[in-house]
């Protein structure tokens, strides 16, 4: 059955069969993927395949035709397994959008202007219309470290922060010197404080590392490689003043 279009940036509306009731109130929350499949069509077939158990609220091809899968009321099924904020529902909690680009298996191409500029303005309209916080606009990686890479690091996060639509800082350089015990426990710290799923304790466990590639591939580009370090450190400190700033 279809349904009106919440933005009014959609091109067309497919249904999709994968979505449910929300559980807790409104989104607040909103998490970019990358389809991470060769064509476009063949990433909207399986989101509308009620087999495939997926789904997004709305998927942005390459020319920066948009889709409209599901309604923002309802949860749709892209977050998969997944915690932020020590939240572990974000089907729930957030608004899910695809991005089409065939991912780190294709090679990771860059997303072209058009499509960015598209998933730009249609984030902004949904911030607009929903109070999401930027803080809250999430990468897939962000949430599921252990599984998920995407959108990927030539994702242009810079693009959507120059309109204020999520946190975004110039990241501290990179060296060679490891961080010291201190700072290694300031940088899980951080990014606990920052929504990060790191469990309590002191070694860096396998998945400590994930969730630590995750915050470089988003935030420190120049070396994704898990390793606790001091530019990680000043990274993270600089997005945590950003994120409590009041307008934040």
């Amino acid at each position: 059955m279809s349904f009106p279009a919440d933005s009014s940036l959609v091109d067309v509306v497919r249904p999709s069969p994968n979505h449910g009731e929300r559980v807790g109130g409104p989104p607040d929350a909103l998490v970019l993927h990358y389809t991470g499949m060769p064509r476009c069509a063949d990433a909207l077939e399986r989101l509308c395949d009620a087999s495939a158990e997926v789904s997004a609220h709305y998927l942005v091809e390459e020319s920066g035709r948009v889709w409209q899968l599901a309604p923002e009321a309802r949860r749709a099924w892209h977050a998969g397994r997944s915690r932020w904020m020590g939240e572990s529902d974000l089907n729930s909690r957030s608004i899910g959008v695809e991005i089409c680009n065939p991912g780190h298996a294709g090679g990771l191409p860059p997303y072209p202007r058009r499509q960015i500029e598209r998933v730009a303005a249609l984030v902004a309209d949904i911030l607009r219309r929903t109070g999401i916080a930027p803080a809250r606009v999430l990468a897939h990686s962000d949430i599921s470290p252990d599984r998920k890479d995407d959108p990927g690091e030539r994702f242009p996060w810079s693009r959507l922060a120059r309109d204020g639509l999520c946190l975004h800082v110039r990241p501290a350089p990179v060296t060679d010197r490891p961080a010291t015990p201190p700072e290694r426990e300031a940088l899980r710290r951080a990014l606990r404080d920052l929504g990060y799923p790191l469990d309590e304790g002191s070694d860096w466990t396998d998945a400590d590392r994930l969730t630590l590639r995750a915050f470089q591939r988003r935030h420190r580009r120049a070396r994704i490689d898990g390793a606790p370090d001091r530019s990680s450190l000043l990274t993270a400190r600089r997005l945590l003043k950003l994120s409590r700033r009041p307008e934040n």
